[in-house]
């Protein structure tokens, strides 16, 4: 099939690129024409594992190609994909501004009957509002509008979307024919259900509370494991083993029940939010939207950088000035570039302000991290050129991300090098006993 991606922002990138990689012919969108430019030449603007190769490889087969023109790109496009972003807004609400322009873009461009597919992640009640938007902008176009959303995790993102857990299509058009748009998408999708992903039909409203649903909960059960953990911490267990234990049982599982810094990224802390705002607008006859746990949720996030901040300051003496930190990994998560709402820039600009210095070292987030640090006017942070060479005299040593290069550390090398001998660990990667043994002392979460 002919397919259109407009946005080749994280979601959009990897959506075009997988979709050429099963034989679809696609064209991806952008105004920014230095992106796009960037592009063409073979660069990605994202670190993706897997990513760059799929690219070259569809690129080379004349499957993947990259534009400025919406025009060009509708016109040829049976399917139109709008992956742009929605940034948090005022009052933490989703900004659709994005989303709706190129619902515009697109009725001033269609010609003939196409599908118009929102891939990104919108509140609920976003499909009519775009149904709307496109017949308001052009009388009898035909048309439909699906609700598709992407349930890509970063640095997973390709082996998500070419071996999903499920797809999910809202359908639910006052415009046009929902079986025929049932049709095309089974014809987007057939190359992944031919190999048992599931495929979900389901209406648009629904389609669009799933996604919010599934990350709001998962991000729950990243707070409740903190709230265990903190508990631990008062009563004396450990929460690597009550984890293990919780997550043994088929109801539970064992994901995202590991206790540390809490949650960051681009989807947890704008979804929680924006399912917020949207419950609190909802109106309806002795209606309870509020989402109070989400709320709890949210301030267990945010607690938890503070007890990490205080954990910091209580493993050198109880005061920051004058200290030295080795800082691993300012991504908010490992296998990615992403420092949007790391825990490392809500940190470490405490330390800074507290009088310590900091010196820094993440394996692929550096230049992202380093941007956004340097634009807080933050001066007492330097960035080493690897691991150890971060720790150099450092009193301690503090662990934002567990990327896999810092699971595996030569302990006496570092008692060589650091000034003091504390490891503050916001992701529990190591063994108590095993850090004691080599005269460091260890402070995490719930241990």
């Amino acid at each position: 099939m002919k397919i259109a991606v407009i946005g080749t922002g994280y979601v959009g990138l990897v959506t075009g690129t997988c979709l050429a990689e099963v034989g679809h012919s696609v064209v991806c969108v952008d105004v920014d024409k230095a992106k796009i430019a960037r592009l063409q030449q073979g660069e990605i603007p994202i670190y993706e594992p897997g990513l760059q190769e799929l690219v070259a490889r569809n690129v080379k087969e004349k499957r993947l190609t990259f534009t400025t023109s919406f025009k060009a790109a509708v016109e040829v496009s049976e399917v139109i994909f709008n992956a742009v972003g929605t940034p948090m807004g005022e009052n933490h609400e989703a900004d659709l501004r994005y989303v709706l322009q190129v619902a515009r873009d697109f009725a001033e461009h269609a010609k003939g009957y196409k599908v118009f597919v929102t891939k990104s992640t919108v509140p609920v009640g976003t499909g009519q509002a775009v149904a709307k938007e496109i017949a308001k902008a052009v009388k009898g176009l035909e048309f439909d509008v699906v609700s598709n959303p992407e349930f890509l995790r970063e640095g997973t993102a390709v082996k998500d979307f070419m071996n999903p857990d499920r797809i999910v299509v809202g359908l639910d058009s006052e415009h046009g024919d929902v079986s025929r748009a049932r049709r095309v998408m089974e014809k987007v999708y057939e190359p992944i259900v031919r190999v048992g992903s599931p495929l979900i039909f389901t209406d648009m409203r629904s389609a669009e509370i799933i996604k919010y649903a599934s990350n709001a909960f998962l991000a729950t059960k990243i707070s409740f494991i903190n709230e265990i953990a903190n508990f631990c911490e008062c009563v004396g267990g450990d929460v690597k083993e009550v984890a293990r234990g919780m997550g043994l049982d088929k109801r539970i599982g064992p994901k995202f029940l590991h206790a540390g810094l809490g949650y960051g990224g681009s989807c947890f802390p704008k979804d929680v939010a924006a399912l917020i705002q949207s419950g609190k607008k909802t109106d309806g006859d002795n209606a309870d939207c509020t989402f109070s746990i989400l709320h709890a949720v949210e301030g267990v996030n945010r607690s938890q950088r503070e007890r990490f901040v205080e954990k910091i300051r209580q493993a050198v003496g109880g005061e920051l000035k004058g200290k030295t930190f080795a800082v691993w990994g300012l991504s908010f998560k490992p296998k990615t570039d992403d420092v949007r709402d790391a825990p490392a820039l809500t940190v470490v600009p405490q330390l800074v302000k507290g009088g310590a210095t900091v010196r820094a070292f993440d394996p692929v987030a550096m230049e992202n991290g380093k941007a956004v640090l340097e634009g807080m006017k933050l001066t007492a942070i330097t960035y080493a050129s690897n691991a150890y060479d971060a720790c150099n005299g450092a009193d301690a040593l503090v662990i934002f991300t567990e990327w896999d290069e810092f699971r595996v550390v030569d302990f006496d090398r570092l008692k060589g090098i650091m000034k003091g001998r504390a490891i503050v660990d916001g992701r529990n990667l190591y063994e108590r006993r095993d850090i004691e043994s080599f005269g460091f002392t260890y402070h995490c979460f719930g241990r």
